[in-house]
């Protein structure tokens, strides 16, 4: 997977994810469902963020977004990884095995 590149303290671009169940690659259905990022520096064990995604309509697509919120990427130039888990209706939870790479530059000001 590629690295995503982010510039510190922006609010976009918004991350869309296409959830799918990887033994048969069918859309996860999201119906009820919660999908929630948490985001580490890379080779540390410290959260320093958690985000909710929004699904997206219909839920059956496995189609969330991650808006950043103001601050979110108020974080220190370098590399950092994001894991996605996923809460069904069930109560049934699913991590991603392989965790999304970012990394964040400063901004110019």
């Amino acid at each position: 997977m590629a690295t995503i590149k982010l510039v510190r303290n922006d609010t976009a671009p918004q991350l869309r994810l296409t959830l799918t169940d990887s033994q048969t690659g069918a859309a996860i259905d999201l119906t009820s469902a919660t999908v929630t990022l948490h985001l580490r520096a890379v080779n540390t064990t410290t959260l320093l963020l958690t985000r909710n995604a929004v699904i997206q309509a219909p839920a059956t697509s496995g189609i969330a977004l991650l808006i950043w919120n103001p601050g979110d990427l108020d974080r220190e130039p370098g590399d950092y990884e994001g894991e996605i888990q996923i809460t069904l209706a069930d109560g049934t939870v699913e991590t991603l095995f392989n965790p999304l790479q970012f990394t964040i530059r400063e901004e110019f000001d």
